[in-house]
């Protein structure tokens, strides 16, 4: 494969993989919401629930292709283990934030609503990011732990994780800078105010970071 069919395949599996998992997460929390009758544990349920699977099946799919990192933090441990090439990483990026605002669109125009219509829903205080500082960190030692497993195996796990988090976190575990961003363009059960998308995305770094040294000590050999 040439470099130039090499990168565009990269970012076409980034782009596909983190718009789905967009409209996976928005999706089906305007469903769960719509169908639920105001019972939030049940709607929370069923967008875990949809999130995790939705998870598995994309790792397992693009995991081959472009690493499935579908996360602008994952993409960037991936360069500090010299998996992903420099000249690439801000091409990644980029394209990771512009397909999860896509599929966020894409979500909206699937159920009706207008596409863009911003977040309403206050995320805040210092449980809610100490929450975003666990769940990255959490992502980052499940990924990094199982970075030497089958990739089915590290699918379902990191796919088990975040149905998890879902549950263990205030916050519901973003974990995803670029999910975070795009979920502030949505009123919807799985929004976020936009205003609170900075606080989410500094404890994610902080997060990563967190979860990045602990995994190279624990686990030496996955690097």
């Amino acid at each position: 494969m040439s470099a130039t069919r090499g990168l565009r395949a990269t970012l076409l599996a980034e782009a596909i993989g983190t718009a789905a998992l967009l409209m996976v997460v928005v999706g089906s929390g305007i469903m769960a919401e719509r169908l639920a009758g105001g019972n939030v544990a049940i709607a929370l349920l069923a967008n875990a629930l949809a999130t995790g699977c939705g998870l598995f099946v994309l790792i397992t799919l693009f995991g081959p292709v472009s690493g499935a990192h579908l996360n602008p933090l994952v993409s960037v441990m991936a360069w500090s283990h010299g998996e992903l090439p420099a000249a690439r990483l801000v091409a990644v990026i980029l394209t990771q934030f512009a397909a999860a605002i896509a599929g966020t669109l894409a979500a909206h125009a699937m159920f009706g609503l207008r596409l863009i219509d911003w977040g309403t829903h206050r995320r805040n205080g210092a449980g809610q990011l100490l929450s975003e500082v666990i769940a990255t960190a959490g992502l980052f030692l499940v990924i990094r732990g199982m970075a030497r497993r089958d990739g089915a195996l590290v699918a379902a796990c990191v796919a088990a994780y975040i149905t998890a988090a879902y549950w263990f976190t205030a916050s519901t575990s973003f974990a995803n800078p670029a999910v975070t961003l795009a979920r502030s363009l949505t009123t919807s059960f799985s929004g976020i105010a936009l205003v609170d998308v900075p606080g989410f995305i500094v404890a994610q770094v902080a997060g990563a970071l967190l979860g990045f040294f602990a995994a190279s000590y624990l686990f030496p050999d996955s690097r």
